[in-house]
């Protein structure tokens, strides 16, 4: 795991000391930050080009807006941490388009634990579950597990289907700062950092979602968010006992 980090952290600084500059054909450099709607006519296919060439993409959810970065394209995970100030060893959650891709991007689950996080997908639940080799070190900053969501939002859920089922994505505002309901306030907070805005309106949820750590003795909520722990705990009982 030592090693993992510390190929995360060259990755990382790597990535900072590009700066502003730009690598022709690998990846934007957020000196031509966009801004689009989601009810645009070509939104989705701008966003994807964007996240295709290694950009960042800030998308509306149902909580709060993200800002992501594609799974395979890991100097833009890298350009994630810098873009927000995120601390080198906390890990980047991964938005899903569908429960299907749990059996890609996981593990070793407990039974369960499929059943369970579907009661509440799509919605704001992030679970931390054991990850599979299809996961990048870089994304969970050499962690062995990752935090999953399907966000219960329409643009969201078909820019990350466009994008093969899963995206890197992560509050769109510096780290330790207070999450964005508004894309405008996302624009003054991470400006040229980024390389295209989503603007669907103000967030409906406004409040991050709630994180668990989930093994064989049920969720533990690591963030308290939407979903109390009693709610988690009663379905939990509700799956596996019945």
């Amino acid at each position: 795991m030592l090693v993992r980090r510390a190929r995360c952290s060259a990755s990382i600084k790597f990535a900072n000391s590009l700066g502003n500059s730009s690598i022709q054909d690998q990846q934007s450099d957020g000196e031509n930050m966009q801004t689009v709607t989601t009810d645009g006519q070509h939104a989705l296919a701008q966003a994807t080009a964007v996240l295709d060439r290694g950009g960042l993409v800030v998308i509306p959810t149902d909580t709060v807006y993200g800002v992501a970065a594609r799974l395979d394209r890991p100097e833009a995970v890298a350009r994630l941490y810098v873009a927000k100030g995120r601390p080198e060893d906390k890990p980047i959650p991964v938005l899903i388009s569908s429960p299907d891709r749990l059996a890609r991007l996981t593990r070793d689950l407990p039974a369960g634990a499929a059943t369970f996080v579907a009661r509440f997908w799509p919605g704001a639940l992030t679970a931390a579950l054991p990850r599979s080799s299809a996961v990048p070190d870089l994304v969970v900053a050499g962690g062995e597990t990752v935090g999953l969501r399907m966000p219960d939002h329409p643009f969201a859920l078909a820019l990350i289907a466009a994008c093969g089922g899963a995206l890197a994505v992560t509050s769109a505002n510096r780290s330790g700062e207070p999450s964005l309901r508004d894309a405008g306030a996302v624009a003054a907070a991470l400006g040229d950092a980024v390389d295209l805005i989503v603007d669907g309106g103000e967030t409906p949820g406004g409040v991050a979602s709630t994180v668990i750590a989930l093994d064989v003795d049920g969720p533990r909520v690591l963030r308290e968010g939407p979903f109390d722990a009693a709610t988690l705990h009663a379905a939990w009982q509700q799956t596996t006992v019945g």
